[in-house]
């Protein structure tokens, strides 16, 4: 690993501690629209920010407040859709894991956390990640894709 991958992991963990912190109270609980998952569909650019992502989200989580499920749970899930959306092959498509691996996992264990119907939660979660993800992430990804500086910044692969 460069030195270059370990700035970006680190510039890219940095970056969503502070936007998770900043926007503390639509962060967490049930209801919830975690701004820096926008930051989810980096991956699709680039795998360095796959770790960086998992690295945001557990110093995120640990500072949250609700505890072990959410450090261990809520972090995992950040890694595995991050690895899922280095896959996916279109832009469009980038968003999907954040969206559909948080519903599942974060709504699974809040709905334990909060004593609340699974469902319900999960349709929460979800809801969040695709405002999160697809309202903010998507514009995300097609504005640092159209700009030379911020492809070759960010990319360490080509794409067909």
């Amino acid at each position: 690993m460069s030195a270059r991958d370990m700035v970006r992991i680190a510039a890219i963990a940095a970056v969503y501690v502070v936007v998770t912190m900043v926007f503390a109270p639509f962060s967490y609980h049930i209801v919830q629209v975690r701004i820096s998952e926008a930051l989810t569909v980096l991956p699709y650019l680039s795998r360095m920010a796959v770790p960086g992502l998992f690295i945001g989200c557990l110093l995120a989580n640990f500072f949250g407040g609700l505890g072990l499920h959410d450090i261990v749970f809520g972090s995992l899930a950040t890694l595995v859709a991050g690895y899922l959306t280095a896959r996916m092959p279109r832009p469009y498509l980038a968003p999907l894991p954040p969206v559909l691996v948080n519903a599942l996992v974060v709504g699974w264990y809040l709905s334990l956390l909060m004593n609340q119907p699974f469902l319900v939660v999960a349709s929460y979660v979800g809801l969040g990640q695709l405002v999160a993800c697809y309202g903010i992430g998507y514009p995300l990804l097609l504005f640092l894709q159209a700009r030379p500086f911020f492809r070759h910044l960010l990319s360490d692969r080509e794409r067909v």
